[in-house]
């Protein structure tokens, strides 16, 4: 029995921090409190969902040995960042609401006099290990320091790319609040922000944070840090509503019908943020496509085309999926003009007005290999928006 204690507390001494710890004690109490906890796990909305990839483990390993996939699958060359100084942000928004994204799903949002710093990640790897793992495919476009103060980082899950250790170090000195869903408080607790920092959240949840409410909504994805899958921390997308401004950051997720819920109940928004990158018909449960990310949009915005800017997040910064690196914005460009919905395409660093001029220009083709629109079809707009990877007619055409 002492050997066994010992080889484990050995084991546990040779974890990277970045691994952080498992929710327990009165934290892990409420966890099982929660009506979205069952049979010793969180479960998704919708129903089961797969979390690892389906489909022949030759043919998935034969997607990322391909040569001239792997060429596609990064920049050919560097990739174009907006010259954002600390200057540019400390000038407050005209309209009461600016939007900078960060690259992959780091936005800061500033709205109605707060600003709100969602999934930062300053690191030069999504991984525990600073030798391995996804790297950038292009430089932070500005120092994390050059943001000026932040009222409240929001989390939406604990995957590395979404829930940066040495990012989360940095901010723990500040005096920012920290929004997370239920579980994740313990990855930050022992990495040293004091627990009355924290304000961990359950599904429909809120927290109020200066003029801001922040309320974690259902997401449909999974979770997961080290060596073991517990399923012990929740993942959740994000509403954040001012006195005038409402904003959605949908983490990850993958398409379900809990969107318009959504909308019904936070909405309407004057901007979402949407992940449509990473994703890949062998994970087609978890991550969204570009167009199921303009469905996700027009289900909150309950169909109205043309109200409120989709923000594309969770692209061109790590190399995360079997998909050309820019064909995310060329299929969302797409996508959003066939639905006649408002999409910002900023280069990473770029703030932007909602209210205002929007940033369209394609940045990415000065750097990519032509992509072919695959997904493009000769049918009407409301064929584009009302389908799917799982649509047979779709998938004949991928």
């Amino acid at each position: 029995m002492a050997g066994s204690r010992s080889l484990s507390s050995g084991l546990r001494a040779l974890q990277p921090a970045a691994f952080g710890v498992e929710p327990s004690g009165e934290r892990m109490a409420r966890i099982r409190r929660s009506p979205h906890f069952q049979d010793g796990v969180f479960q998704n909305p919708g129903g089961p969902s797969r979390i690892r990839p389906s489909g022949s483990a030759l043919g998935f390993a034969r997607t990322y040995v391909d040569k001239d996939a792997r060429n596609r699958r990064v920049p050919h060359g560097a990739v174009p960042l907006h010259p954002t100084t600390a200057a540019d942000l400390a000038r407050p928004p005209a309209t009461g609401l600016r939007l900078t994204w960060l690259g992959h799903s780091s936005v800061l949002a500033e709205i109605d006099g707060q600003r709100v710093l969602f999934d930062p990640v300053w690191g030069e790897r999504c991984s525990p290990f600073a030798f391995a793992g996804p790297r950038r495919l292009h430089p932070v476009p500005l120092p994390l320091t050059a943001l000026g103060p932040v009222d409240a980082v929001v989390i939406s899950h604990d995957h590395y790319d979404h829930l940066d250790m040495p990012t989360i170090k940095a901010l723990a000195g500040t005096d920012t609040v920290f929004a997370v869903p239920l579980g994740v408080g313990a990855h930050l607790e022992h990495w040293g922000v004091a627990a009355g920092r924290l304000r961990e959240l359950d599904w429909q949840e809120s927290a109020k944070v200066g003029a801001v409410t922040l309320t974690a909504t259902p997401a449909r994805h999974f979770c997961g840090r080290g060596l073991r899958n517990t399923q012990h921390t929740l993942w959740a997308s994000w509403v954040v509503a001012g006195e005038r401004h409402r904003v959605f950051h949908s983490g990850d997720t993958g398409y379900f019908a809990g969107f318009r819920d959504i909308g019904a109940d936070h909405g309407p928004f004057d901007a979402t943020m949407i992940q449509l990158g990473a994703y890949s018909d062998f994970w087609p449960d978890i991550h969204m496509t570009p167009e199921e990310g303009v469905r996700a949009h027009l289900d909150l915005q309950l169909g109205q085309a043309g109200s409120g800017v989709l923000l594309p997040i969770h692209w061109a910064t790590f190399n995360l999926a079997p998909h050309p690196w820019a064909e995310p914005g060329e299929w969302t460009k797409d996508a959003a003009e066939a639905a006649g919905a408002l999409v910002a395409l900023p280069r990473p660093g770029r703030p932007f007005e909602p209210a205002g001029e929007l940033p369209a220009e394609p940045w990415w083709r000065a750097v990519s290999q032509p992509i072919a629109h695959a997904w493009r079809r000769p049918r009407g707009v409301a064929d584009v928006v009302g389908t799917s990877r799982s649509d047979p007619d779709l998938a004949g055409e991928r």
